[in-house]
């Protein structure tokens, strides 16, 4: 084989810019009358879109200052750019014929490509040296396994540069930050169409994380990043956990930016310093907006938040909200996160419905504790309700109603959780969220009625084939007390119908319903399955089945079927839903509107 060419993998780097400078001193010259010409192009497929895209006939075919002299050098140069540009795609051996024409004044340049056969990996090396054959093995099996140029695969050398990388990532992404590639090497045997592939790894050291060091915070103290950190000094280099960190640190309300990286010095790895840089928000924000939806109409909203009140990292939200339907305000106060992430904060709003016949006051003011994370939510809350509930059109209310108007209260102590296993927080395709809560309130602490709320919702995607998806959605509700709940709060009880609930019915429709008025009910269970098309990687169709009921009394229910087609597009917030329903009671077609955010 000595007489064979040994190319080194760089041999194939092409410089695309180098291409077009091989005819650059002969553009420069003096222009004659420009010519006008045409190319025809012969050649399979594999090629025919490179060539079409870096060939200089077609790079310059628009341009009117080309002159004959130009036009010469580069029908002349043209074999040579098709074989470098074949090489690229594993044929080493082309064969270009190039003829040139009159056709009534214009030059028809005809390119025919024969590639000859191509190239083919008939030899693969992988060799890993350092801290990983002995420390973590199975890491060095995942990178050889995930390795995607095979023997007897075409060989490519964008192929062979995306492989070389991806298997230095394997290592540097967990344990070893110095990995490097010592020697990588693409011998062509050309006249066996043969690539004997050679490439060898240093994994370094495991590295460590040792401790934080922050920069770039001036308003807000440091121990807010400390506090969030879920890093333990000593534990392996993982590059997601390092993500894990900076999305806890933006997960705060007082940092637009953060970096988190480490020193990868072969020389440092054991506890190898975890080094912050962040970029702090303002300290006070103005947020507006205006909307839409078909749940509570339109609205307006704006939203006030300072994040450093009286110099200490409190934040303090205002927010108010005016729909059709609905009138929201809100006063938040929050403690900057304490050791563990836990967040400490009171809040007070007062919140107006009218919806089917029934209008509801809120006043609600709390205090809660609670840590969000990438994969769990965890609240601990106690949270004082007072309601005023009367019809709309004032007459007497059904006997057979439980729930009565006036006013109603509770101090209701509460838990809830939310657990998300998905591949994409924004736009999951496989995997389930699922969150529950669980309050209780007793008669005589600042309570008209005993009783226990129970709730929980849960959703399951379920990927099929490469596009499509189904997603499965439950939720059930229960008031559990011995008095009925005629002096329970309207705003802890139960009703269905809308937008995230069974589509085909109005928000809220579905309930207790008497002489036209929808009232609020013990018990609720709605469900849902949903299969969705996608027709590009941002635009998809859908088609769905809804079924939910709302009642006072569980042996009472009634269920209510809806069924629709819906539209689907993926924007860099979450997935936009537009649907078409067809609510199988009522005999009507609704239009919903909505922001599919996970929960």
């Amino acid at each position: 084989m000595s007489n064979l060419p040994t190319w080194q993998s760089t041999a194939f780097m092409i410089a695309k810019p180098a291409i077009l400078a091989a005819c650059a001193a002969c553009i420069a010259l003096p222009a004659a009358a420009a010519p006008t010409y045409r190319v025809e192009l012969e050649a399979p497929r594999p090629l025919e879109g490179l060539l079409r895209e870096f060939l200089e006939l077609f790079r310059f075919r628009e341009r009117d200052d080309i002159n004959e002299a130009q036009l010469n050098f580069m029908v002349a140069t043209t074999p040579d750019q098709v074989e470098r540009l074949a090489a690229t795609e594993g044929y080493f051996s082309p064969v270009t014929r190039v003829s040139v024409k009159d056709d009534g004044g214009t030059q028809v340049v005809h390119v025919s490509v024969d590639p000859g056969p191509r190239t083919t990996v008939s030899d693969l090396n992988i060799d890993v040296t350092g801290a990983a054959p002995e420390r973590s093995p199975e890491q060095v099996d995942a990178l050889r396994n995930a390795w995607p140029l095979r023997p007897s695969d075409p060989f490519r050398q964008e192929e062979w540069a995306d492989a070389k990388q991806a298997g230095l990532q394997i290592l540097q992404q967990d344990r070893y930050a110095a990995a490097r590639i010592t020697r990588s090497e693409a011998r062509i045997i050309a006249d066996k169409q043969q690539a004997e592939l050679d490439i060898s790894y240093d994994s370094g050291p495991v590295f460590t994380l040792g401790n934080t060091e922050v920069e770039g915070n001036e308003r807000y103290p440091e121990s807010i990043i400390r506090n969030v950190n879920p890093l333990q000094p000593g534990e392996e280099y993982r590059t997601e956990r390092l993500l894990e960190f900076q999305r806890q640190i933006l997960r705060t309300p007082y940092f637009s930016n953060a970096v988190v990286n480490i020193d990868n010095d072969p020389a440092r790895a054991n506890l190898a310093p975890v080094r912050v840089r962040v970029t702090e928000f303002p300290t006070q924000q103005i947020r507006g907006g205006v909307g839409y939806t078909t749940d509570t109409g339109a609205h307006l909203d704006g939203l006030y938040s300072h994040y450093n009140l009286f110099g200490r990292a409190w934040v303090l939200n205002a927010q108010a909200r005016i729909e059709q339907r609905r009138q929201l305000g809100s006063l938040e106060l929050a403690l900057p996160p304490r050791p563990g992430a836990w967040v400490d904060s009171a809040l007070a709003s007062a919140e107006r419905t009218t919806l089917e016949g029934v209008d509801l006051r809120t006043r609600r003011v709390g205090v809660r504790r609670s840590r969000n994370t990438d994969k769990r939510d965890t609240a601990y809350s106690i949270d004082y309700y007072r309601d005023q509930l009367r019809q709309i059109d004032g007459a007497p209310v059904p006997a057979d109603v439980v729930v009565q108007p006036g006013n109603h209260q509770a101090l209701v102590a509460g838990i809830g959780k939310t657990r998300r296993d998905v591949d994409n927080a924004l736009n999951p395709r496989k995997g389930r969220i699922v969150s529950w809560q669980a309050g209780a309130a007793v008669k005589g602490l600042l309570t008209d009625q005993t009783f226990i709320r129970l709730y929980a919702r849960g959703r399951e995607f379920i990927p099929i084939g490469k596009r499509d998806l189904v997603i499965l959605r439950a939720e059930v509700g229960a008031v559990i007390t011995k008095g009925g709940n005629a002096a329970i709060p309207a705003s802890l009880l139960f009703r269905a119908g809308g937008t995230e609930s069974v589509r085909g019915y109005g928000y809220q429709s579905i309930g207790n319903v008497r002489n036209g008025t929808v009232y609020p009910t013990r018990y609720v269970a709605t469900g849902g399955v949903e299969y969705v098309h996608w027709l590009s990687e941002q635009w998809g169709g859908a088609v769905f089945y809804d079924v939910g009921m709302a009642s006072d009394r569980w042996s009472d229910r009634s269920f209510f079927h809806g069924v629709g087609i819906g539209a689907r597009w993926r924007s860099p917030v979450g997935r936009v839903n537009v649907d078409l329903a067809y609510g199988i009671q009522e005999n009507r077609l609704r239009p919903h509107l909505s922001l599919g955010v996970a929960f």
